[in-house]
């Protein structure tokens, strides 16, 4: 198990979110929502047969002002920029050069977006050629243009996250899926922990709403389809409930956030990554048992789950979480699955609740939705990938 903090090593407090999904934008929103009893927003007709939570609709000149800026961003990418202006208006960062200037940044990304309509073409030639190799090296020659492939670049993200909001610290890009949103925090995290960076920005988007990515699970069969269906709920795993977003967060040290007299939201206490043998049965539940061990279940802790709604890797998840007994709340059935985003999001909203002293509103949609009895301490967030990775984090109450 990867685990970065040691004795000795500093706090790390969370002083700043920035969140967007198809609930709303921002904290009070999400808060509101969450806690309001309101369905979640979905959409099964636009993609069907294929079901997704759609974005909030956002006015994008409020973190993005130049409209040259969005036109060269594909949405994930405004999803991203957008969300990560809110995560540093949060901390009261935003325009102070003076802070941007070393805040250092770790993003979670996907391969970008493709012209699905080309890729469309292409699979519809191939279905009637007689010669494959032939016509995919003739297609791919014809239809790709250079500028398509460089918008498909994952580092971009940061990089109009430094051009947009003034982020020029150091930079990383992490790829995998949910994986990536896992180390991306836990890099983060335990630099700041050792002492080798002070303040940073980390989180990642996804956009839902594309043909081109819901083509790709839904060949390896992992999408929700029809009506939607809770994820951990007394049925077999329906499926991954695919949802835009975008989460950053700003993690800061103590002594930096003191000094320029910011106050914490919540302290991130520990985030552990691990990878099961999956092809072994019982480990991912075994895996998922001992990171939360790990991260402890004393009085006042709940568990905000990352199950995705794939299967096997949810029942197993399901069956870990039952076994622990602490009160759940299951993200996707809120705001679906963001992949590479959801791990930051769900960090976001333990955060959220721990500044209200209390957990979301259970859904009367799982039994592991038991009610949370006192105060809340603590949140277990935890990561199953829907083929590889698990992972979870604690966050504690500050002060």
């Amino acid at each position: 198990m990867h685990d970065d903090k040691r004795p000795g090593q500093r706090d790390v407090w969370i002083t700043g979110i920035g969140l967007v999904s198809s609930l709303g934008e921002g904290l009070d929103a999400h808060w509101a929502a969450l806690n309001g009893g309101s369905a979640p927003v979905t959409d099964a007709e636009r993609f069907a047969p294929y079901l997704v939570h759609p974005l909030v609709k956002l006015n994008y000149d409020q973190q993005i002002p130049k409209k040259g800026d969005q036109r060269q961003m594909e949405a994930w990418q405004r999803i991203g920029t957008y969300a990560a202006g809110l995560a540093l208006d949060s901390a009261g960062i935003a325009k102070t050069p003076e802070i941007l200037g070393h805040t250092d940044m770790i993003v979670a990304a996907g391969g970008g977006e493709r012209d699905f309509k080309v890729d469309a073409e292409i699979l519809n030639d191939l279905m009637v050629s007689n010669d494959w190799g032939r016509s995919l090296n003739e297609r791919l020659l014809s239809d790709l243009r250079p500028t398509l492939s460089l918008a498909q670049l994952s580092n971009l993200l940061a990089g109009n996250i430094s051009i947009v909001h003034g982020v020029t610290g150091s930079s990383r890009t992490f790829m995998g899926e949910e994986s990536a949103g896992v180390d991306a925090t836990r890099v983060a995290y335990s630099r700041i922990a050792a002492g080798q960076s002070e303040i940073g920005l980390v989180g990642g988007a996804y956009n839902a709403e594309r043909e081109d990515m819901l083509l790709l699970y839904a060949l390896n069969d992992l999408c929700m389809t029809g009506s939607f269906r809770p994820v951990l709920g007394d049925e077999a795993a329906p499926g991954i409930p695919s949802g835009s977003m975008g989460a950053f967060l700003v993690l800061e040290s103590p002594e930096h956030a003191t000094a320029r007299g910011a106050k914490p939201i919540a302290k991130l206490s520990g985030v552990w990554s691990e990878r099961a043998r999956r092809t072994e049965d019982g480990t991912v539940a075994a895996t998922v048992s001992k990171l939360l061990a790990t991260a402890g279940t004393a009085s006042g802790t709940a568990v905000y789950s990352g199950a995705t709604g794939a299967r096997g890797a949810t029942e197993a998840e399901g069956e870990a979480l039952k076994a622990a007994g602490l009160p759940v709340r299951v993200l996707a059935n809120r705001i679906g699955h963001g992949f590479e985003a959801q791990f930051p999001a769900m960090l976001g909203l333990a955060a959220l609740s721990l500044s209200h002293g209390a957990a979301i509103a259970a859904a009367p949609t799982s039994a592991l939705e038991t009610a949370q009895v006192g105060p809340l301490e603590r949140v277990v967030v935890t990561s199953v990938g829907h083929w590889r990775g698990e992972g979870a984090a604690l966050v504690e109450k500050a002060g």
